[in-house]
This record gives structure tokens, sequence and C-alpha cells, in this order.
């Protein structure tokens, strides 16, 4: 077994099929495949069930894959320090839709102004999925909305964010809980940390009170409040970049408030790109949110 077996067996696992994975490597399809049936004798396992056109990974397939991803990344990590050659490859990054939208442009330009030879795959979700997809090896890191909680994964605090609670034009003012009993909440699915904040500032017996209306926009949650439809929680960088000024910001209790969005990865796995881009963030003094006025505090 060596690196290029592993490299053709991740692509073919990755592409779901000799030919896609062929192209990307520009091989022939006939290289490809004898390439992963001597790498199946040579360890004595079937990778992949066969179904026709397509292939799917076999339970050691799975284990493999795992093991080749780190092997091939650990090969660019040593072969990128010792021959102190600028970061490449790909950079499997996540965020939240909120940090892709007001946080990651300009620090993306930079990036790639700095590391050209690395291929940025921005993928967004809610904090558990991303956190989800970093444990697993699907993605490389991402900026989430709460420190892991298991030592698994290292995080570095970037980002400081105030959550504001929104509501039309239209609505009484909000000082507490029980001014929005009858109100719906609009939010992302399960899994949305911010979510999770206004549940609390709800109380439990208050939560279920509420119908939710669940979307996966911020730009879509945002003209649903303007219309009237309900109320929303979200950070006040994303108002900055939503073109919507019919909404009203109220206060939450600081200690709701204040949070700070970490960029997370695996302990001991960050690649090069990882380290360049932690070191970009460390080097910008990691710009705390915008301070713009709100109205008075929610209890």
């Amino acid at each position: 077994m060596d690196l290029s077996d592993l490299l053709i067996f991740k692509t073919v696992a990755e592409e779901g099929g000799v030919l896609r994975a062929a192209r990307k490597l520009h091989r022939v399809p006939s290289n490809v495949t004898t390439r992963v049936k001597q790498l199946e004798a040579s360890i004595g396992a079937q990778l992949f069930f066969r179904d026709r056109q397509r292939l799917a990974l076999s339970p050691r397939g799975e284990l493999l894959l795992a093991y080749a991803d780190r092997l091939l990344r650990l090969a660019d990590e040593a072969r990128t320090i010792v021959s102190e050659q600028s970061p490449s490859g790909a950079l499997r990054l996540g965020a939240l839709e909120s940090t892709s939208a007001s946080r990651l442009p300009p620090l993306l330009a930079r990036f790639h102004e700095r590391y050209p030879d690395v291929r940025v795959e921005l993928q967004t979700g809610t904090n558990d999925v991303l956190t989800t997809l970093v444990r697993e090896r699907r993605l490389d890191a991402a900026f989430v909305a709460e420190d892991p909680a298991d030592g698994a994964l290292a995080s570095l605090p970037v980002f400081a964010e105030r959550l504001v609670l929104i509501s039309s034009l239209r609505h009484p003012p909000i000082a507490s809980a029980h001014d929005v009993r009858d109100d719906s909440i609009i939010a992302f699915p399960n899994g949305c940390a911010y979510r999770r904040v206004l549940e609390r500032w709800l109380g439990r017996k208050n939560e279920t009170r509420h119908r939710v209306l669940e979307l996966g926009s911020y730009h879509a949650i945002a003209l649903c409040v303007a219309s009237g439809t309900g109320i929303a929680l979200l950070p006040e960088s994303v108002l900055e970049v939503v073109s919507c000024t019919e909404l009203s910001r109220h206060r939450l209790p600081a200690v709701l408030a204040n949070v700070r969005t970490p960029l997370i990865w695996r302990a001991r796995e960050a690649s090069p790109a990882i380290m360049a881009l932690q070191g970009l963030l460390r080097k910008s003094g990691r710009p705390p949110g915008p301070a713009t006025k709100v109205a008075g505090p929610a209890n």
C-alpha cells in the first residue's frame, strides 16, 4: 500500500465511481479499476460494493477511508513543512450562515491573496451539523457558535458577536419574554446554537407556547420578521449586510447576547492550510462585532 493507491481509493470513494474519479485524477478508467483491485488484494479486504456503474464503500472501506484521509493530509503537511512551501490543495471549511455572510468575505479574500494554491470549499450549516462534520473528518475546520465539548476537537475564539432580538416596527416594545408570548418564532432548524439562546431566554414554560417557522436563510428570516410574521434572534453583524430596514432591535441580557465564534478543527490534525488560516486570524486581531444602537434591555 502506497500513498498513490490511497489517493486513487479516496477519490473513487468521494466521486462515487471509477469514471468520475478517473477524470479527476487524469487517468484512464482501466488504470483506476486495476489500482483499486490491487489495493483490495494487498490488504485482503473488499473495499467497495459494486452496483452497476456506481461503487459504494463497504464497512472496511469506510474504515480505510478515514485512515487514508489522515495519511494523505499528514504527507502533504510533511512535504509542505520540510520544503517550506506555501500551503496548497483543498481546505474544506464550514461556517454558520451568519458568519459566511458577515465575516468571511474579507477574510477569505485575504486568505486567497496570500495562499492562492489553496482551494477553499465552503459549506454552511448549523452549529451541531458543522461540529459533527469536523469530528467525522468530512470538514477540515469550521466556524461555529459554541466551543466543542469533547477533547477530540480544538478551538480558537475569533469573532465577537452580539445577539439581538428583532421584530417588526409595528410590534409593541419588548422588555421581557412575557411581551412575545403570542408571537411565532422564526429560526433555523434544531441544531442552531442561537436558537437555543432564544429558547433559554423564553424559558421552558414559555417555549412550548410558541409556533416555530424554520427557515434556512437570514435574509428570509429578516423579511418574515419585518412583515410581522414573528420574532427572531440573530447576530447584529448580520443586520449590517441584510438589506431590510423595517426592523426593530431589542437588547438581550449580556450573559445571553455576547457570544464568541470559534474556529474548530480536529486536535493534533491541523493541516498547513488550517495553520495558515489560524495565523491570518491571529494577525488580523480577530475583530469584534460592530457596535450599533438597539432598543432597551429585554430581561
